[in-house]
């Protein structure tokens, strides 16, 4: 059995998409719902009221969702769309990572000459003097 490769293209189908958010606007309903008592015993009204309350929270729930989670999509490069995700994407080109056999995170060794200079500690700009930390202050 070939596994075919997860394109981004794969990843990003509105109907999977749509049901993210309508998923989390679910979610925002039923809790609106559950915090408003909704489902204990109470006056009409009070329930009306947490139904209400609840269908907004959902609508908003639903457009903000689906809102953003289009807008992150249009970040994507659309020349790397069919590109498969085969490595972090976080992580700089140039740096080893994990699936590299035999890559090493340590720095090179400085040599002789450039370790004697590296001891000694270096002060940043911003930084003032010692002298001024020995006198008193009133």
């Amino acid at each position: 059995m070939t596994d075919k490769p997860t394109t981004r293209k794969d990843l990003m189908k509105p109907v999977q998409l749509l049901g993210l958010a309508f998923v989390a606007a679910l979610f925002a309903g039923f809790v609106t719902l559950m915090s408003m008592g909704f489902f204990q015993t109470r006056p009409a009204n009070e329930i009306q009221n947490a139904l209400i309350v609840a269908l907004v929270a959902a609508g908003a729930t639903f457009i903000v969702v689906l809102v953003s989670v289009a807008l992150m999509l249009l970040a994507v490069d659309p020349a790397k769309v069919t590109a498969t995700v085969d490595r972090p994407l976080l992580l700089p080109k140039d740096a080893p990572d994990a699936t590299t056999p035999g890559a090493s995170t340590a720095a090179p060794a400085a040599g002789a000459a450039g370790s004697a200079a590296s001891e000694q500690p270096v002060r940043p700009a911003t930084e003032k003097p010692d002298d001024d930390a020995a006198t008193p202050k009133a």
